[in-house]
């Protein structure tokens, strides 16, 4: 007889479980719900705290065995909470108005990292989750699983009332859930259970679960499925984060946002707990004290910044108190994106970096800490307070110099790395140097390009290596892999800031293949308002080939001539000007695909254009030294020549002059 009975109960079981695949668009109801996926039902109620306050008439009816009562209650319950303020959405006229980006996400059709695509379906009808796009990049897939289209269609939702972009929301997190079963509960790098796709699910549908929560276009049966799923979701937020970097802090976020807004569950208060404690942790192990985040790419920069914010503001909302540590931190982080900012308003355009516009957000942080020195350097100098140390900032952790002639929007600008290797998102471009003039971005770093699919098979060596980026090759090879993190600040004897000039040094000595020993030290002096030098040291034990790279936006228009290059440009140029007698064989280079990848620039993600890089190439037989003169002008680029005055161990003199009679000095210090 239990023989016949367990049979029976499995039989219904697998019945239940082809119910729910082949019909699963019509579960709708907590009836429905409780008869298609009984043990996940179940798996509610056993992850809550029954006893929390206002869950009394959900726990009888489950104490009882009324499974679909108790459902039907605990909904209830969520109805009559009191919202967040966050969450609390007035919801729109109903009307059939339509959103040309949620029209196409009716007909699965998405557009991700500027790459769009439409998502078969199978025969049951389930969005095929693992789909990489036409680019066949899984950074695609990751994207879908991220549920990025529900912030698309809650967006379009509340401009236009349309009920149909809330029900295919419903379809998609009803659909991603049931075919994320089972939970692997192990780490791992699938599309559908990786930390970064975890924590965007429990921050969207923390969205969708609450500011919706009045209206029936989400189901029953939906929102129950939420609620089974995000104790996965926490479980391996807890057990299986990253140890560093910028992915903790992500998945932190997730697991606090679970635990702060689902504050039901008998696991929530620790949840809490241990974010806050891996969150002050991460500040400390991966943001230097000078406020740069270890990683040293721009980008992942700002957003670490804006999960750290994120989680000051969940902690916040429910009074769980911080660190004071975390708050200073947290200003010093801000400081350093409002004074590396170009004059145009655009941030570093370094490692794995975009070209991002930073003014609006400085001036926004400039308001909350009534910092009038970011927002005089936002304005271009048009309101707020001149900082005191400025114009040109060094940041001795990171090891990055901006020298600027001052905050107008015309400034001379420039970005040194002298830095470490950085701790993740790294490029092969120790003493890179990029330059804006007279509102014109014009030497360049080459940008990320994609990290995988066709435009990382094409660009991406091409985009970590020295041959993107202002930098010298040693017998054709670029740079390796240098130190992750640096242990101690810059020496006081490596730069120098004053009102006159800028002066920084560093050296590099480790070359991908490269037979015996060579070391490239580059001195970086820049003359205030007027140009740069930059002195370039090689030592060798042997002959070496040597190549000068100097890449140029992709909007400059670049000529040589007489062993000058220069730009040609209606306003903003400059003009590279080498000194002394070196025979130099200079190649212009834009958008070549063969024997190599080079002149090629990618403002950001999956995006590259053609840029024109000028390489000065020579021979040396053994130590030598190099020297650039690089000399900005606003109109027409002048006819210049520089010669070198005097050389010695501690200083090297400099001359700049025309053929009409103008003439420039520089007294550069050597170490």
């Amino acid at each position: 007889m239990k023989k016949t009975i367990l049979f029976l109960t499995l039989n219904l079981f697998a019945l239940g479980n082809v119910h729910a695949q082949t019909n699963w668009q019509q579960i709708t109801t907590s009836q429905d719900a409780c008869e298609a996926w009984p043990e996940k039902m179940e798996s509610i109620f056993k992850n809550l705290d029954l006893n929390y306050p206002g869950l009394e008439a959900a726990r009888q009816a489950y104490e009882e065995g009324r499974l679909p009562e108790a459902c039907e209650r605990l909904l209830q319950y969520y109805k009559n909470r009191e919202i967040e303020q966050i969450f609390k959405k007035k919801q729109p006229a109903v009307s059939n108005q339509t959103v040309p980006e949620a029209e196409s996400a009716l007909r699965d059709t998405y557009t991700f990292q500027l790459v769009t695509a439409q998502v078969p379906r199978s025969i049951d009808g389930h969005l095929v989750w693992s789909v990489k796009g036409p680019k066949n990049d899984i950074e695609w897939a990751w994207a879908l699983n991220r549920h990025y289209p529900l912030n698309t269609l809650l967006e379009a939702y509340y401009k236009t009332g349309n009920p149909d972009y809330v029900r295919y929301m419903d379809s998609f997190i009803k659909d991603w859930i049931i075919q994320s079963w089972p939970y692997p509960a192990e780490k791992n790098d699938t599309e559908m259970w990786r930390g970064l796709e975890v924590y965007s699910r429990e921050k969207t549908w923390a969205r969708v679960f609450y500011e919706l929560i009045h209206i029936d276009y989400i189901s029953p049966a939906t929102r129950l499925l939420i609620l089974s799923s995000l104790p996965d979701h926490a479980h391996y937020a807890r057990n299986f984060h990253a140890l560093d970097g910028n992915w903790v802090t992500m998945e932190m976020i997730g697991l606090s946002t679970v635990a702060t807004v689902w504050p039901e569950f008998r696991q929530s208060p620790e949840w809490l707990e241990y974010s806050v404690q891996t969150m002050t942790e991460s500040l400390k192990e991966q943001v230097y004290p000078d406020g740069v985040q270890t990683e040293l790419t721009s980008h992942y920069h700002s957003g670490a910044l804006n999960n750290f914010s994120q989680f000051q503001k969940i902690c916040s909302r429910v009074h769980k108190p911080l660190p004071e540590y975390f708050t200073t931190q947290l200003e010093q982080m801000r400081n350093y994106l409002a004074r590396t900012m170009r004059p145009s308003g655009n941030g570093l355009l370094n490692n794995d970096s975009d070209l991002r516009y930073n003014r609006d957000w400085i001036r926004d942080a400039a308001k909350q800490y009534n910092r009038k020195d970011w927002e005089y350097i936002a304005s271009n100098g048009q309101s707020g307070i001149r900082p005191e140390n400025g114009p040109s900032f060094i940041f001795p952790w990171a090891g990055h110099l901006v020298s600027r002639s001052g905050y107008d929007a015309d400034a001379q600008w420039s970005f040194f790395d002298v830095g470490p290797w950085g701790t993740g998102h790294q490029h092969n471009d120790k003493l890179h140097l990029s330059v804006s003039a007279f509102g014109r971005d014009l030497l360049v770093d080459g940008g990320r390009f994609a990290y995988g699919g066709t435009v990382a098979d094409k660009f991406r060596e091409y985009a970590i290596g020295s041959q993107s980026h202002n930098v010298i090759l040693i017998d054709g090879n670029g740079q390796a892999p240098g130190p992750l993190k640096a242990e101690t600040p810059l020496s006081e004897e490596q730069y120098k800031i004053t009102p006159e000039f800028d002066y920084v040094w560093s050296s590099f000595d480790q070359f991908q293949a490269l037979d015996g020993t060579c070391k490239h030290t580059r001195t970086l002096f820049y003359k205030r308002g007027e140009f740069w030098v930059v002195v370039d040291q090689i030592n060798t034990d042997r002959p070496r080939k040597i190549e000068a790279l100097w890449h140029f936006h992709p909007d400059c228009t670049v000529q040589e001539k007489n062993g000058m290059v220069s730009t040609d440009n209606d306003r903003g140029n400059l003009t590279i000007v080498p000194a002394g007698e070196q025979d130099w064989k200079i190649d212009l280079v834009r958008g070549q695909e063969k024997p190599e990848i080079q002149g090629w620039y990618s403002r950001a993600y999956n995006t590259y254009d053609p840029n024109t890089a000028a390489i000065y190439s020579t021979r040396i037989t053994s130590d030598h030294r190099f020297v650039w003169v690089l000399f900005p002008s606003e109109k027409t680029a002048p006819d210049l020549r520089a010669e070198i005055i005097s050389d010695t161990e501690s200083e090297l003199k400099i001359r700049v002059f025309n053929p009409t009679g103008d003439e420039w000095f520089a007294t550069v210090p050597l170490h």
